[in-house]
């Protein structure tokens, strides 16, 4: 009976290191890159939590900053079809969604600008309270983080655009699973990137 539960528990280690051993590299990069980012995260937000954030300042968290939050949700329903559409092969489609995936991601990071303009004017600065510093270089490093994946995109926005003109390259790009693979892993990255934003922008409300 014991033989049998460690054959089991053996059988599931084994199972669990060979779906690791068959995961592609880049799979595996961007998996580790996303658990650093959410580490790093995590410890900016406890310590944004340590200084007792605005709850004893006249703080009000910025417009803007909802706005931004708003514009990702859209971009992430957008981009949550670009998969769908490369499947059915309608890269025209495809490269609509990827360029309105792409527009949002802009129209967020200038939000958060204008929401940094707000924080200004109400008498936050960078470098004055500890809790509006956090604040700053919280939505700073969302920022940075974010615009490597529109980088990304717009590669493959640009790409898909190009090809969509001729018959042939079409039919390759659609057959390529390297194609394949990093359409998934973009919009991975850009739905860990929306949630992410969701639960630092809910614990900034709580702490305002």
């Amino acid at each position: 009976m014991d033989q049998d539960k460690k054959n089991k528990v053996g059988t599931k280690q084994h199972s669990a290191f060979s779906t690791i051993e068959k995961m592609h590299p880049i799979r595996m990069l961007l998996y580790l890159s996303m658990i650093g980012i959410g580490v790093l995260f995590l410890v900016l937000v406890v310590a944004f939590m340590r200084t007792g954030g605005f709850q004893n300042e006249a703080f009000e968290l910025p417009k803007f900053f909802s706005v931004s939050t708003i514009l990702l949700l859209f971009s992430s329903y957008a981009i949550n079809k670009v998969p769908r559409l490369y499947r059915k092969d309608k890269l025209k489609k495809m490269a609509r969604y990827l360029g309105i995936t792409f527009g949002l991601g802009l129209l967020f990071i200038a939000a958060q600008f204008l929401g940094w303009t707000e924080m200004s004017e109400s008498g936050f600065s960078f470098k004055g309270k500890a809790s509006g510093t956090y604040l700053y270089l919280i939505s700073a490093l969302h920022i940075l983080h974010l615009s490597g994946g529109i980088i990304f995109l717009s590669f493959l926005f640009f790409k898909t655009m190009h090809v969509n003109a001729d018959g042939v390259r079409s039919l390759v790009f659609i057959r390529d699973p390297y194609r394949r693979l990093q359409l998934t892993l973009l919009c991975t990255y850009w739905h860990f990137m929306d949630f992410l934003w969701l639960g630092l922008y809910g614990v900034l409300l709580f702490m305002s």
